[in-house]
């Protein structure tokens, strides 16, 4: 299972931008946990009397939302969660994906909400969004800068995940791809390999989560978690065909001539490799 004992919900951050705490004094000290603050939800992975919480079906919503067509879901969004989506989509954009990273940077994520928030109440309406967006590009406020560093980290390992996984058919032929992410990025691949595989079913596997999303027979995608028994089976090793495919595309596609194994390294780095049939 994927214990978030020492994280906060993305939820419950949202709604930490509503409490009175003043404009730059903030810590998250006798607040409430997501531990206590979604004790009365189950979450999304949670197993009937399991000790941890799990990442809450309305986290993962927004997160998909996120790089979904259609944006996020405004109305299961708390009202400042709304209102910072209003004012500026920068700002929430940043405020999720720094949430996405797991670091322990809630109250400088939670500060730098606030920020946003309280720039715009400084303005009459028709400025309230420029006040909004200058809030979000003022780097020389560390929170902020905290914040953006973070966001930028989390979307270069999506796109990163994008090139870099790895399907194989199984002996149903349901595709599967097996990663490692730093950050909790599943949600944001759904939009991605759904446009990508059409009808074909498909699965990808965050093995240091224990996490599953899945989109079988063109049905909506699910994202959900690996029992340990299940999680603990070897997983099957691909086709010797299907590894020949791949290496026949690398060799393709690959110019010895500009070989340069230290850049290879810097865009691909080895915490990706084992996953790539090719090397």
């Amino acid at each position: 299972m994927y214990s978030i004992d020492m994280h906060y919900s993305l939820g419950v951050l949202f709604d930490l931008l509503d409490r009175d705490e003043g404009e730059a004094g903030f810590t998250l000290r006798g607040m409430e946990p997501f531990t206590e603050g979604c004790a009365g939800q189950q979450g999304l992975f949670g197993q009937p009397g399991a000790e941890e919480q799990q990442v809450s079906a309305r986290d993962a919503a927004i997160v998909a939302g996120l790089y979904s067509s259609e944006g996020p879901e405004l109305s299961a969004l708390p009202p400042a969660g709304r209102r910072l989506f209003e004012l500026s989509v920068n700002a929430f954009d940043a405020f999720a994906h720094a949430w996405m990273s797991e670091l322990p940077i809630e109250a400088e994520t939670v500060r730098f909400g606030r920020k946003v928030l309280v720039a715009a109440r400084r303005e009459g309406p028709e400025a309230e969004r420029a006040a909004a967006d200058r809030a979000v590009s003022d780097r020389g406020d560390p929170d902020t800068l905290t914040v953006l560093q973070t966001a930028c980290k989390v979307c270069r390992e999506i796109d990163r995940l994008r090139g870099l996984l790895r399907f194989n058919p199984d002996n149903e032929g349901v595709y599967i791809a097996r990663c490692a992410p730093d950050h909790f990025i599943l949600p944001a691949l759904c939009e991605h390999f759904t446009r990508r595989f059409g009808d074909t079913s498909w699965i990808i596997i965050d093995e240091k989560r224990r996490l599953r999303l899945c989109r079988l027979n063109g049905q909506v995608p699910e994202l959900s978690g690996i029992s340990p028994p299940e999680f603990s089976r070897p997983p099957a090793a691909p086709s010797a065909e299907w590894e020949k495919l791949w290496r026949h595309y690398h060799k393709t596609i690959n110019n010895e001539s500009r070989n340069n194994p230290d850049l290879q390294r810097q865009f691909m780095p080895n915490r990706y490799r084992k996953y790539l049939n090719e090397l």
